[in-house]
């Protein structure tokens, strides 16, 4: 007699074994673990809710299809976030988008409750927005990455392939470029 298996005890990567041995009904236990981090990313990335349900769908589809190569020497969400983050680059590519929120990065300004204030802060923060849009990619990844889904140097390194150092050296030069840019808009 088998032992019913109690599917939130098992591990990502005991799930992913399942879905590759042809038992695919394992994997909408992935897809209700990991659809708020996809969704989000897509969301950060993109900026067009009509367009970030279907592409985290095709995201789902694209995971699935990879199950196999999928190493658990990694986090699983670091996996999922290297192919939400190529995909994105991918659709930009082809849509050349240029948009992205940035809302965790805008920092507050002294709150004073008056609505000029609130009205400044709100221009900052859209002024903000914009420039991380306009960011090349490399920098803008990164960025978003860190500030936006709270990931850390090497989880970021992991989900963009490249090397800490390289992560490091991007996320400190796209922030003197923010600053740079942010400063001039309001200096000038």
């Amino acid at each position: 007699m088998k032992k019913k298996v109690n599917i939130k005890e098992l591990s990502d990567y005991e799930i992913v074994k399942k879905c590759i041995n042809g038992e695919e009904e394992y994997f909408e236990t992935l897809i209700s673990r990991y659809k708020n981090l996809v969704y989000s990313i897509v969301l950060k990335m993109i900026n067009d809710r009509e367009e970030v349900n279907d592409l985290s769908q095709e995201i789902f589809i694209k995971i699935y299809r990879n199950l196999d190569k999928y190493s658990n020497e990694f986090k699983f969400s670091t996996w999922i976030t290297r192919i939400t983050t190529n995909h994105i680059i991918d659709y930009r590519r082809k849509k050349k988008c240029d948009t992205v929120s940035i809302d965790d990065v805008a920092r507050d300004v002294a709150t004073n409750s008056s609505p000029e204030s609130e009205y400044i802060k709100k221009e900052q923060k859209l002024n903000l927005e914009k420039l991380v849009g306009e960011l090349p990619e490399m920098y803008k990844i990164p960025i978003v990455l860190y500030h936006q889904r709270g990931f850390t140097y090497q989880e970021i390194a992991d989900a963009t392939n490249q090397s800490l150092s390289k992560v490091k050296n991007r996320i400190f030069r796209g922030r003197k470029m923010l600053k740079s840019d942010f400063l001039r808009e309001y200096t000038d």
